[in-house]
């Protein structure tokens, strides 16, 4: 029996998530808020972005909002979100919607593709979500329950194309969005990565591999490569009054334009030995106890911190900026460099 995509759309209309980014049933999302949102859940867990989601609407309502908006005051709002390269690319892509589309999101895959920091999933996602068309979204959630559905044998990631066939060729072309989002909304829930509760699945007796009782065997995985080690050096130097050196990361590369705590490089063989070399300016350096630990998508880095004191008048080394200790959980600092501040501040030092 072929996947009915009619009794997928009757269980999403009794059990439909409820979401801050989502209309009301009958009713097309706002572009703004569906191109937010999914900016956001690239990597990201829906409950870690919902706070996110709701700060950015109170601070920037619309495009034209945000597009006005300084880029550091989004990195700001943006810090502990993660892959901060969004952020950038979601500030650069308001301010082209907002000149060059009149403060409107196009409303084809083709013509989102255009726009800064959108690919194929965010073009199709918003385009079917926000404006109706019929585009075939596919997100991890998606990837579980379509590969299940046709029992796609192939590993990931070079499984991704089949299952995008597949999942055409069940797509109907009405409800477009609705159907995308009763697939995430069901992968999210019955069609979970482990103990899927197949027996209450709108597609119970549709499911190639719920068939063959191997549903969890299902999306494959290829091995996973080992992840490889960093380490590095932070200092944290404080000045008598209170302020803290801190400098902004260039606006490319691994947390452009964030705020960071100064440091060494991060290498695979780093010589602790020789860590004060790489300290922003002279002072009494005291390695503090422990190390900073942090798992970004590439690597595992480790993190000594060092405490240095600096007169209340000493100024900024050049390309190096003071912040107020206090006003330190308002800087745009990326999660790893909280944890060095957090480190700092629980060795009593800071």
């Amino acid at each position: 029996m072929a996947p009915d995509p009619q009794t997928l759309l009757q269980w999403y209309d009794r059990h439909r998530r409820v979401l801050p980014w989502r209309a009301p049933p009958g009713r097309l999302s706002d572009p703004y808020a569906v191109w937010l949102s999914e900016i956001m859940l690239q990597q990201t867990t829906v409950p870690a972005v919902k706070s996110y989601f709701e700060k950015f609407l109170t601070l920037w309502p619309s495009v034209a909002d945000l597009a006005a908006a300084p880029v550091e005051d989004v990195m700001k709002a943006w810090a502990g979100l993660g892959y901060y390269s969004r952020a950038r690319n979601l500030h650069a892509c308001a301010q082209l919607v907002a000149r060059d589309h009149g403060g409107r999101f196009p409303e084809t895959e083709e013509g989102l593709l255009t726009l800064p920091g959108i690919g194929p999933y965010t073009a199709a996602a918003i385009a079917s979500i926000a404006f109706g068309r019929r585009a075939v979204v596919v997100d991890g959630n998606v990837e579980r329950v379509v590969s299940r559905l046709f029992a796609i044998a192939a590993p990931m990631p070079k499984a991704k194309p089949l299952i995008k066939q597949a999942a055409a060729q069940i797509w109907p072309q009405s409800r477009s969005g609705d159907f995308a989002q009763a697939l995430m909304d069901l992968g999210s829930s019955l069609c979970s990565p482990r103990r899927p509760a197949c027996s209450l699945c709108p597609f119970h007796g549709a499911c190639m591999a719920a068939e063959a009782g191997q549903a969890e065997l299902y999306p494959v995985k290829a091995p996973k490569a080992e992840r490889p080690s960093r380490a590095g050096a932070a200092f944290f130097l404080e000045r008598a009054d209170g302020a803290v050196l801190v400098r902004t990361r260039p606006p490319k590369g691994l947390l452009g334009g964030m705020t960071e705590i100064p440091g060494s490089p991060w290498s695979g063989d780093f010589d602790q030995t020789e860590a004060l070399a790489h300290a922003p300016a002279p002072a009494n350096w005291r390695r503090l106890p422990g190390v900073v630990e942090h798992v970004f998508t590439h690597f595992a880095l480790r993190l000594t911190v060092f405490h240095g004191a600096a007169p209340a008048k000493a100024k900024a080394p050049e390309g190096f900026r003071w912040a107020l200790k206090g006003d330190l959980d308002g800087e745009a600092l990326p999660s790893v460099m909280r944890k060095v501040v957090a480190h700092a501040r629980a060795k009593g030092e800071a």
